[in-house]
Order: C-alpha cells, then structure tokens, then sequence
C-alpha cells in the first residue's frame, strides 16, 4: 500500500509510510536511540488486526522508519498485536505486548482469556523474537480479582528497586468500572498477581486502557486513557478522555492512593499516550493525535493517523503539565519575529504565516480584555481561537477548518497577568501549549495547503502583543513518495 496525496501527510508528526497506525506503544530508549512503536495495519488505511510499527530517532525530532517488529502470526495472538510497552534489560529490549484473539467461542467461554499478556525480545532492536512460553500473564481467575476476561490490555512495565512492575488495563465483571492490575516479576519472565492496583468511582469510566506509571518530581503519577467517562458541561467532550492521577505508590500492599482524575489535553484529538523516561532524568509523553470515530479524511490518500509531538511531563502547583520538548527547536529553519504590538482592529502580519510552522506568542491580558486568533486562513477556511478574560475562557473551533470534523473544545483557566501560546501547524493538526503546557489542545483539521494566513483580532478593545515569532519548521519523518 502507498500514499497517493500527500496534502495533509506531516511534515514532522510521526506517520506510517502509508495505511493506519493509532496508538503509541513501547517508547523507549536503547542503544543510545529513542524507539517508538504504534498500533499499525499495513494493509489498509483502516483499523484491522494490528501490527507493530517502529521508528526510531537519535534526538527525538528526527525519525526514521524500522520495519514491522511484530506481527499477528501466532495462535495466541492471532487476531492482532495489541499495545503494551518495552524495556532494555541487560543489553537487550523487551517488549510486552497483550496477544488478542477473536473467536466464535468467547460468549461461551465468558471472554475469559481472550486478551493475555505476552512477550518478545530482540538483541539488536530491529529483530525481535517472541517468547516460546507466551502468553506470559493469562486473565486473573481469583474471583477477588473481578477482571472481565474480554478487556485486559496494554501491559506497560517498569522497574523499581530489584523487582519489575507491570501494570494491564482493565475493567470489573460487571463493565461497570475501570481498574489497573499490578504484577511483579524478578527477571520479566516470570509474573506473579499483586493487586488489583487502582479502580474507578464514580464518573471516572467503565474501561481503563493504556496504562502508565512514572515518577515525576517525587509523586506517582499514573496516566490512563479511561472510556466511558459522561460529560460534565463542556468537559469530558470527546468519546474516550486521556488524563491522569497524582499519589503514591505503596509498592508492598501495590495499593495507589490519588486524587482526582484530570485531563491532559483538551483539544478534539489525544489518545491513548505513552511515556518513557530518558537518561537525562526527564519523563517524556507521545500521544495518537486522533480520537475513535473521528473523521480521519487522509484515508482516502492511503493513511490514517499521526502522533502528537514529545512533551515534557512535569508537576506545577499540583497539576501535571507538559511543555512541548526543546528538542524541536532543531526543527526551526526560518523565523520572522516582533515586539511590542498594540493594535485595536484585525491585523495580519507579513511573514507570520505558514502551512507548516511554530507560532510563539507573549501576550499582555493586563491590556487585552479578549481574542481571536484565526489560523490556516484561506478563504472561509480558518481555526479559530477566542479567549474570554472576564471569564478566562479559552476555546478552539473547527467549524471552518477544512473537510474534517466540527466543533468546539474549551477550557477554563487561571486567571492570567500573560499568557505565552506556543502552536505547533503541521498540514492537518494544530497543538496549542498554554503558558509552556499548563493547558494543551490538540486537534487534527483538513484544510487546502493554500489556506496560510493567520489573523489577529482584538475584541472589545486592545490586543497587546509584547512579543511574536513565526518559524517555519522542516521535515522530521520522512515524506511518501506519491
């Protein structure tokens, strides 16, 4: 299969060379490069039984494409390779992944070890091997345990101390409530049932997928991708949520006390996230920058789906936040920047445009009551950005944007003195950072490659700009050849 149109393909986004990939899976760091693997169906721009693509960067920014590291070619696996993660043990990567089978009989069986554990391994990164003995972990039996055997998935291990951890995605009998199972193992070969780590009250869902658990600036945070979760006025919008909860982790009960689950991102489009943590001490996060049942109009053009760009994850004022990573600054091949603006009717600025850029925006809200900015303008094509400060509402809309879907996300702020926006353009997504990722929205937009323009438009008074720069932004994953 191959890509015929390469008019909303990334210019720096991760992509498979052609037909679907979605969520991010093993991200890790080996043999002094950064992998990164997703959810993949080589054979059409649609989901299907799942593969394993990779890729792989010495600096986080430039990626190139592996082949396939794993494959559905074995009974116990034989209807996909679903996600999980990885990790480096003495020289050699391991991957764990949850081996999915789909057959006739599993209302008869109850569900009960359909989705299981399992395990490969390779001594150069490129060709792995999966485990004589797999699956590694069958779905808990112990009635105490209370996991449906239908839904139990997306190992993510670790290691802490001598012992490694892994944690499964889960939900209760009952499809009722979302849960985190625990396991431990001395030598990622062998595994024994911990506990039954984390499970869900009230709004918080009926299934939790994809899994993480790091340590970031002395707390536990556990990062998850809950479905079912019920909207709550103009949150919780789209049809699955990626957040996290902030506690502890007592290693010896395998008991996580949090608190209350928030959102990492508030745009239309982030799922299913992954986090590694690099030699240099820093947790970093990709995320599938699409969202189930969401248009994905690139499919007529032989692909579907992109990730989002690395982000830092750190704790501020007891909230998880995530700066896009410094690395892409490598990306920046050109700039246009000014300061110092005040301006009271629409503007446009020369040089402050692209299909393809970063746009870095210092704004004084002590002098501006409220705007929109509009961007990939052309013709009635345009996303729009307002904020509200009166009522520090920010929104983004893509009614406008182009052939994909439509709509309106929002979140609420802080009360803000200044506010930094840094917006990352590729050819059809847009990820806005508020004041260096306290706030983050991510969605995916269609529009015409011609459609460049920005505007800048007060509203009810000033807008004051105290600094701006434009930088157009070169390649990061190499382009299909059409």
């Amino acid at each position: 299969m191959r890509v015929t149109n390469t008019r909303w393909y990334p210019k720096y986004h991760v992509a498979a060379p052609a037909a679907w990939i979605n969520d991010p899976n093993s991200f890790v760091f080996y043999k002094g490069q950064y992998h990164l693997f997703a959810q993949h169906h080589p054979h059409s721009a649609q989901w299907g039984p799942m593969h394993w693509h990779h890729v792989v960067s010495d600096d986080l920014v430039h990626w190139k494409h592996l082949p396939i590291a794993l494959a559905p070619t074995e009974d116990y696996e034989r209807n996909g390779c679903f996600s999980g993660s990885g990790i480096e043990k003495d020289g050699r990567l391991y991957l764990f992944y949850t081996g999915h089978i789909d057959t006739p009989e599993t209302e008869e069986l109850g569900f009960r070890n359909v989705q299981n554990q399992c395990m490969a391994y390779s001594d150069d990164g490129i060709n792995f091997t999966k485990y004589e003995n797999n699956p590694i972990i069958l779905v808990p039996e112990d009635e105490d345990s209370d996991v449906y055997g239908a839904d139990f998935r997306d190992p993510k291990v670790w290691k802490h101390g001598d012992t490694y951890y892994m944690v499964v995605g889960a939900h209760t009998k009952d499809k009722l409530r979302g849960q985190i199972v625990l396991y431990e193992s001395k030598d990622l070969y062998d595994w024994n049932f911990k506990s039954i780590m984390a499970r869900g009250e009230g709004n918080q869902g009926f299934m939790w997928e994809c899994p993480n658990l790091a340590s970031v600036e002395g707390k536990d945070v556990l990062i998850l991708s809950p479905q079912g979760i019920k909207r709550v006025g103009n949150k919780f919008m789209n049809v699955f949520q990626s957040g996290y909860f902030i506690g502890r982790l007592d290693y010896s009960s395998g008991i996580f006390k949090h608190g209350e689950f928030e959102l990492l991102d508030y745009g239309f489009d982030f799922y299913a996230p992954q986090i590694t943590q690099i030699p240099d001490g820093r947790t970093i996060m990709i995320g599938w920058l699409d969202m189930w049942y969401s248009p994905m109009k690139e499919d007529v053009d032989g692909w579907a789906g992109m990730m989002t760009v690395p982000r830092e994850v750190h704790i501020k004022n007891g909230k998880v936040v995530t700066p896009p990573i410094k690395e892409l600054e490598a990306l920046r091949i050109s700039e246009k920047s000014l300061e110092n603006l005040l301006f009271y009717d629409e503007m446009k600025f020369d040089g402050i445009e692209g299909e393809v850029g970063e746009l870095v925006m210092n704004i004084d809200l002590t002098e501006t009551p409220a705007f929109e900015i509009d961007l990939r303008v052309g013709g009635e094509e345009k996303s729009v950005i307002t904020y509200d400060d009166a009522i520090h509402l920010f929104k983004f809309n893509r009614d406008k944007a182009g052939e994909g879907g439509d709509g309106e996300r929002e979140v609420k702020l802080p009360p803000y003195d200044k506010m930094k926006l840094q917006i990352f353009l590729d050819r059809s997504s847009v990820e806005i950072f508020i004041n260096d990722g306290e706030y983050v929205m991510s969605s995916r937009i269609y529009p015409r490659s011609d459609s460049t323009g920005i505007k800048f438009i007060p509203v009810g008074g000033a807008f004051k700009i105290d600094s701006m720069t434009f930088y157009t932004l070169g390649e990061g994953i190499p382009q299909p050849r059409v």
